[in-house]
């Protein structure tokens, strides 16, 4: 909005992070090739402020985000946000369409790990991968977990990166599966389950928009933090039998799977979730114009996220400058023997 050219790095092969949805190749008993697609991240979010509730809004007219009301497990635990009546919400088909609708118009680059950044004579120098990106960029902004982001702080604002190290983000180890469609299962959505490992289960193919057949049920099993944290080290396949047997204990009945994979959440949550921050939500270094941003910092969530990152945009208001002159790009890439 205030004119900038925005640039994106990320090491993922596209938008989205924990706001994900994993397609999965598989051979079903009839020897036929599928895809299934799993939301395998966060699974919904809310809007309790008035100006995410603007901009969810504006999602929902777009067509890329939906709302959803999540029929509970009679056996479930209560949902904070199902007893407060608030709303859920859903991007769609998928988890990541929102985050694709964001980036219209700009040039994302991915699969370029960011490896570090550098201070030239006019501005920031991004180093992703095996290459350089001497452009000179006014600004840079690291929206990573806080333990991505501390190595790439440390060379430049060595208090940023303490703290950052210091937060503790929850591991979660996900499961995304299909099994045949159980007789007489009753019309649930989600599951907070009280004993054992899982902290919740989703039933993916009753959510708006995703993919349904009579005879499955498309899983995604969420572990409960501390049990992922214990487990962390464990190799996927043994996690996702491990999963499988905490659910058919928690359902009273066996299942029969035709297809199940694993997923390793190392920085799934804050340790600490669903708090307004009580100090501003974004870092911001105006000399080094330099930023951080991420749901650590604004209370947890897709929600959490988004106040962080809209309370950094505000700090940088005013940060656009004129285009480097071609002359200064030159001596810029000079300085690095490019």
């Amino acid at each position: 909005d205030e004119g900038a050219s925005v640039h994106v790095f990320d090491k993922s092969c596209g938008p989205g992070g924990r706001m994900a949805t994993r397609r999965c190749a598989w051979t079903d008993a009839g020897r036929n090739s599928r895809i299934t697609a799993f939301d395998h991240g966060a699974p919904c979010f809310s809007a309790r402020d008035a100006a995410f509730r603007a901009v969810v809004a504006q999602a929902v007219h777009a067509g890329c985000v939906t709302t959803w009301q999540p029929r509970l497990h009679p056996q479930s635990l209560p949902c904070l946000d199902t007893e407060q009546g608030s709303a859920h919400f859903v991007a769609a088909p998928d988890m990541t369409q929102w985050c694709r609708h964001l980036l219209q118009g700009v040039m994302p680059r991915w699969e370029q790990a960011v490896q570090g950044l550098r201070r030239a004579a006019r501005g920031w120098v991004v180093e992703s991968s095996d290459l350089l990106w001497a452009d000179a960029f006014d600004a840079v902004v690291l929206a990573l977990p806080p333990a991505q982001a501390a190595p790439l702080l440390a060379p430049h604002q060595r208090e940023w990166a303490q703290r950052a190290s210091l937060t503790v983000m929850q591991p979660c180890w996900t499961v995304m599966g299909v099994s045949d469609a159980m007789p007489g299962i009753r019309a649930w959505d989600m599951a907070r389950p009280e004993p054992g490992a899982l902290g919740l289960v989703l039933r993916n193919e009753t959510r708006p928009g995703r993919e349904a057949r009579r005879d499955e049920v498309h899983w995604v099993l969420h572990a409960k933090a501390g049990w992922s944290r214990a487990h962390m080290d464990q190799d996927a396949p043994w996690i996702a039998s491990a999963m499988q047997q905490a659910l058919a204990e928690w359902l009273g009945t066996p299942l029969r799977w035709r297809h199940a994979v694993a997923h390793r959440w190392r920085y799934a949550m804050p340790q600490v979730v669903g708090r307004h921050p009580v100090t501003p939500s974004g870092w911001w270094d105006e000399s080094l114009r330099l930023g951080v941003c991420g749901d650590f910092l604004g209370g947890g969530g897709v929600e959490g996220a988004w106040r962080s990152a809209q309370s950094l945009a505000q700090a940088m208001q005013g940060v656009v400058a004129e285009p480097a002159p071609a002359e200064e790009i030159k001596l810029a890439k000079e300085e690095f023997g490019l």
